[in-house]
């Protein structure tokens, strides 16, 4: 069975990895998964991420981070999905819980975070909120 929105499988792997107080997660790799794993790294909410190429398909395994035994991921959403998707200008960014959380976003410049697309000046299609 095809998968209709992958990233959001991704993002609900990590939520119910948390949730579960798994150290790692598996999911499917693809480039687009990546790049939102770099931004997710980047912005201190997962310790990272590496290819693992043992089975038939190339995998992705996400390496969870906890802070005093509680996630450092309180909320993850995906905000454009296949049936609704949301595009945003880079002054009309949404801005998550007064700027402690981020609105990942896939700009032509790739996949950034509001703030580096803010300073870049770029809009683009919101995936996904964290916080």
């Amino acid at each position: 069975m095809a998968l209709t929105d992958p990233l959001g499988d991704m993002l609900t792997r990590i939520r119910n990895g948390q949730q579960a107080k798994k150290d790692s997660v598996l999911s499917p790799a693809s480039k687009l998964r990546a790049r939102v794993l770099e931004v997710l790294q980047r912005e201190g909410y997962i310790r990272g991420y590496s290819e693992d190429a043992t089975g038939a398909h190339p995998q992705l395994r996400i390496e969870l981070k906890y802070f005093e035994g509680e996630p450092a991921i309180k909320h993850v959403a995906r905000v454009s999905k296949p049936g609704r998707r949301v595009y945003s200008g880079s002054k009309e960014l949404p801005v998550v819980r007064n700027g402690l959380g981020i609105t990942i976003v896939s700009t032509p410049r790739g996949v950034l975070s509001d703030a580096e697309a803010r300073a870049q000046n770029v809009g683009g299609e919101v995936l996904a909120e964290v916080f």
